[in-house]
């Protein structure tokens, strides 16, 4: 399994579409930060506040993460190696896990370069690191957890079919409705007093949560089953080549 995910990992970071994908990235939420004359901009609002970085970023990676996790399944069933990595001495879910975990270190490698953006504004603050460094590590947390909740999303995405393309696009629409679509649809006011049920099988609605934060046990829970459910569905279309 080990060997598995040190191949998956190495592949991205063998390819120059893996960097680029990270640096679009940086430079999305750094424009958002630094240059475009928004509420956002830190220069221009006069706090010392990532509030850009987490607003930006859980958008960002409704693109990024689909891309970084649409080859995962779809390129092995495209190559016709998917029998043979079947064949390995591992199970459905060691394969599924080890294909998760590449991704989830790939969206924590694409976090850590942020921090220089958490540097940077704790010195520009008056006086200097006068930063609520508190609601910064749950902001970041609850990034953590959104961007793990993408990778299982677009990995289950990468297992339906052998075009890339398809399973980007996908994954961009599955992230998109849970990320976004929950909320929507609870703010039409449709469904009465359910609005607030739907409003929470939302993902927006806990990572606003872990944002201010507080890490409530609610919100890491919904997380975990999130990932689960979609881990779940992922390995049963492994699994449907033996129906």
């Amino acid at each position: 399994m080990f060997t598995l995910l040190k191949k998956e990992i190495s592949s991205f970071l063998n390819s120059w579409i893996g960097y680029l994908t990270i640096l679009v990235f940086l430079l999305a939420v750094g424009l958002f930060m630094w240059v475009l004359p928004m509420d956002s901009n830190v220069l221009e609002s006069g706090f010392s506040s990532l509030d850009a970085l987490f607003i930006v970023a859980p958008w960002v990676f409704l693109f990024l993460i689909p891309a970084i996790t649409m080859r995962s399944f779809a390129d092995e069933r495209k190559g016709r190696t998917i029998e043979l990595l079947l064949t390995q001495p591992l199970s459905d879910l060691q394969i599924i896990l080890a294909k998760y975990a590449a991704g989830l270190f790939l969206v924590v490698f694409s976090l850590l370069p942020t921090l220089i953006y958490y540097y940077s504004v704790s010195r520009l603050g008056n006086p200097p690191r006068n930063i609520d460094t508190g609601g910064m590590w749950g902001s970041y947390i609850g990034l953590l957890f959104l961007g793990a909740a993408f990778v299982a999303i677009g990995i289950f995405a990468s297992s339906v079919t052998e075009n890339q393309v398809i399973a980007f696009i996908l994954a961009v629409l599955l992230c998109l409705f849970f990320y976004y679509g929950f909320e929507f649809i609870s703010t039409a006011h449709i469904f009465g007093k359910v609005d607030n049920f739907i409003l929470a099988l939302g993902i927006n609605a806990h990572y606003a949560s872990m944002s201010r934060g507080v890490i409530d046990t609610r919100d890491v829970l919904y997380y975990l089953s999130l990932i689960g459910i979609f881990i779940l569905l992922t390995k049963t279309v492994l699994e449907s080549r033996k129906w």
